[in-house]
């Protein structure tokens, strides 16, 4: 079984940010940078998945600059096998819905038969571009999963997956697209083995000509939406004491 997961680098939750000059981003300059935590569901599942069946592939694939290497490389010395990161300067900016578009681009060139996001990345708190990834490939998306089951012969799936109150069981045709919710699993610690192996691992660069995308299709000139400002809270105001 072949099994994409989408990865995203993200600010590591405990580290200090600032906006940036433009006011419309964070400033990269001194952030602690992971693999976003919900993705690590994901890639974790995938490598159950595989290695429950005996046999298959899993591929990370992310969206950014250069540094997103590191994260990739988190995934590959967890036992990922193969990386790919769609990196160019037209991707830069863009929103849910443009990188679901070269993520989509990118994807539509591989073999699959599952595909696996996070539910969100910690950083903007979409969760949008599972479902927008899944509506420009034209397949089923099952959010928030809990449990995943591949049926005998690997054409079909089981899921749990969390709703108000309670769960919703759905089977589902593979190729799909599924979105990981704490509590689908405890993602492995990568090995020492795993890290020196994930050293030598070849990510493969992909560029907006490599995909065959127009650089008004990614990107901020691809989005739908735009990030006017960002601005941090207010400074906490002291306590009063009430006698």
């Amino acid at each position: 079984m072949k099994i994409i997961v989408c990865c995203k680098q993200v600010p590591d939750t405990e580290t200090k940010v600032a906006v940036a000059g433009d006011g419309r981003e964070i400033a990269a300059e001194g952030v602690a940078w992971v693999l976003n935590p919900y993705d690590e569901f994901a890639v974790e599942e995938a490598l159950r998945i595989t290695e429950k069946l005996g046999q298959g592939e899993v591929t990370l694939v992310s969206l950014g600059p250069a540094r997103v290497q590191d994260a990739l490389r988190t995934g590959l010395a967890m036992g990922a096998h193969r990386a790919v990161l769609l990196r160019d300067d037209a991707f830069e900016g863009g929103d849910a819905l443009a990188v679901a578009r070269v993520l989509a681009k990118a994807i539509s060139t591989m073999e699959y038969d599952l595909i696996l996001c996070g539910k969100q990345a910690v950083d903007d708190d979409s969760a949008q571009v599972g479902a927008a990834l899944a509506e420009l490939l034209g397949l089923p998306e099952i959010g928030l999963i809990t449990k995943v089951e591949i049926l005998e012969g690997g054409k079909e799936a089981v899921v749990l997956r969390q709703v108000d109150g309670g769960g919703e069981e759905i089977q589902v045709k593979l190729p799909a697209v599924m979105t990981a919710q704490k509590g689908l699993n405890e993602p492995r610690y990568p090995s020492l083995p795993g890290i020196m192996k994930a050293r030598k691992k070849e990510i493969t660069n992909l560029d907006a000509a490599a995909l065959g995308l127009n650089p008004g299709e990614t990107g901020r000139s691809g989005s739908g939406t735009e990030v006017l400002a960002l601005a941090l809270p207010d400074p906490r105001q002291p306590g009063r004491l009430v006698e």
